[in-house]
């Protein structure tokens, strides 16, 4: 497993640093990040450098992506979890402190470079009392590179298409996460339509 060049390196770095922050700010948007909202990441550097996944694997490249997001994570107040790779059945670094809170399951590991990925490797040490849960239900996701963060969002997915397509070389998905619709034809998703509903004016249902 070769690292990129120095000069794709560098290249690669400077993506992260200028266009993850776009991304970022575009799901932010969308998905409502704030206090109280969990974002899983999944990053390859691999990918980011153009090559194949976990073949070219760069901790400088994985430092830039959780200094990013760590920095993003902060501003907008809201949690983040980095998911580490195959070789540890894709676990979660998050802090200690919200793995409590919202009852995740902790494993034993310490990724690294090659087993759970440089990205996650950097937010374990990156992190304050980082430690490794075995799943989250995210409310958005960001995944750089195609790692498949799907298992790790809370139901229901809805893509989010932001302004940028790759980082680096990486490609790039994005979601956010709403709760599922119940209910059958009758059923009533709109505020102001259930607000009507509930009028004086409304004939009562015949089956109330």
């Amino acid at each position: 497993m070769a690292p990129p060049s120095r000069e794709i390196e560098a290249e690669s770095i400077a993506s992260v640093r200028r266009d993850l922050p776009v991304l970022l700010a575009h799901l932010a948007r969308e998905a409502n990040l704030g206090p109280g909202k969990l974002l899983v990441v999944g990053a390859s550097t691999s990918e980011v450098a153009g090559e194949r996944i976990g073949s070219a694997t760069s901790v400088a490249i994985g430092q830039a992506i959780a200094d990013v997001v760590l920095a993003f994570a902060r501003e907008a107040g809201c949690n983040v979890a980095f998911q580490c790779c195959e070789h540890l059945n894709r676990a979660l670094v998050v802090e200690r402190a919200v793995a409590r809170s919202r009852g995740f399951q902790e494993v034993t590991a310490i990724p690294v470079p090659g087993a759970g990925g440089a990205a996650a490797a950097a937010a374990y040490w990156a992190m304050e009392d980082a430690c490794l849960v075995s799943s989250v239900a995210a409310d958005a996701g960001i995944d750089i590179g195609d790692t498949l963060i799907g298992m790790h969002l809370r139901p229901v997915a809805v893509p989010v298409r932001g302004p940028l397509r790759e980082v680096g070389r990486a490609h790039v998905v994005m979601a956010r996460s709403r709760p599922p619709l119940v209910g059958g034809a009758r059923a009533v998703y709109d505020p102001e339509e259930a607000r009507r509903r509930m009028s004086a004016d409304t004939p009562p249902r015949r089956d109330a």
